[in-house]
């Protein structure tokens, strides 16, 4: 048996799975109308939506199959990612990729494989939607062709999720998303007992770079502004942008202190960003630090508008040269 080695690209591949928020969820009849007609129209057993994560493959859809995931090492999704093409094994038991495999082996007891690749919008191999049967069979040019759209139409489900959480220009979630991960963050901070603290940012002079230089430019802004913020965060915390140039952090396990050295980290990468330099710009940002208090913050909704009023506040002071600002005065 040839266990799956990990592609090229896997930490981003793995970073675009974890951004869809789907492992784990419950059944959902988009996905499952198309493995039944798969089953039925293809003349199969087994048709799955399987997304490939760190060590397992986890079913967002199957029928056929009690199991809803199987280890990493010996799935034959695992080998499908490695190619936009489709993977089809007509026997696997003569295969010497699959021939001792334990599926292969044991129940299901797998003779026949044909996966097509599903890719994030952003490019990446996060599963297949794939058919398999119990004994060895071959797939025909419209077998082929029908699988393919099948497949297509998953992958357009799987890009309607992203989309649903994700802002489209900046790759990074967008409010609902930062609702939906934040608040399971927020919830491992306050089970755990640890500290958690928002930070939310509002770019200065924006409206002035989309008037003088054009919305493409600005775009770039905004694309690279969340690309720093995304890149000084740890994996285990969470930013968004929630609105047209405003973003937000979630730190875990983190006091306003330690959330603001974060934030001076980011300043620091922004100083050096090139882009701006080319054009006579800076890119800059107001911020409000709000650490986590369950006595005040009783959902996130009430932690990002401390946040946002904290933001508003010290960048009006810096808009009339306002120096001592008494952010204890928010309502923290």
């Amino acid at each position: 048996m040839e266990k799956p080695k990990l592609p090229s690209g896997e930490d981003s591949r793995i970073e675009a799975l974890i951004s869809l928020n789907i492992l784990d969820t419950l059944p959902e009849e988009r996905f499952d109308r198309l493995t039944r007609m798969a089953k039925i129209s293809l003349n199969t057993p087994i048709a799955v939506v399987s997304l490939v994560d760190t060590d397992r493959q986890w079913f967002k859809s199957s029928v056929g199959l009690d199991a809803c995931e199987t280890h990493r090492d010996i799935s034959f999704c695992g080998h499908a990612i490695h190619s936009d093409e489709m993977l089809i094994v007509e026997d696997a038991s003569k295969d010497e990729r699959f021939a001792n495999n334990p599926l292969v082996l044991f129940e299901p007891k797998i003779r026949f494989y044909a996966g097509r690749p599903l890719k994030a919008i952003s490019g990446e191999r996060l599963g297949t939607f794939c058919i398999i049967d119990t004994k060895p069979r071959a797939l025909d040019q419209d077998e082929q062709v029908l699988l393919e759209d099948l497949g297509s139409m998953a992958e357009r489900e799987l890009s309607i999720v992203h989309l649903a959480i994700n802002d489209d220009l900046t790759c990074i979630p967008n409010r609902r998303g930062f609702y939906l991960l934040g608040h399971s963050n927020l919830m491992i901070s306050i089970r755990h007992g640890f500290s958690a603290t928002l930070v939310y940012f509002d770019l200065d002079n924006f409206k002035s770079i989309n008037d003088q230089y054009g919305h493409t430019e600005g775009d770039k802004v905004l694309i690279t502004f969340a690309k720093y913020l995304k890149d000084t965060l740890r994996e285990s915390d969470v930013c968004a942008r929630i609105g047209g140039d405003e973003f937000v952090a979630l730190l875990g396990n983190t006091t306003k202190t330690n959330a603001t050295d974060f934030v001076s980290r980011l300043q620091k990468k922004i100083d050096v960003c090139k882009l701006s330099a080319k054009k006579g710009y800076k890119i800059q940002f107001s911020h409000g630090i709000i650490e986590y208090n369950s006595r005040k913050h009783n959902n996130l909704k009430a932690l990002l508008k401390n946040g946002d009023e904290l933001m508003f506040e010290r960048k009006k002071a810096k808009k009339y040269n306002i120096v001592n600002i008494n952010s204890t005065k928010t309502r923290l």
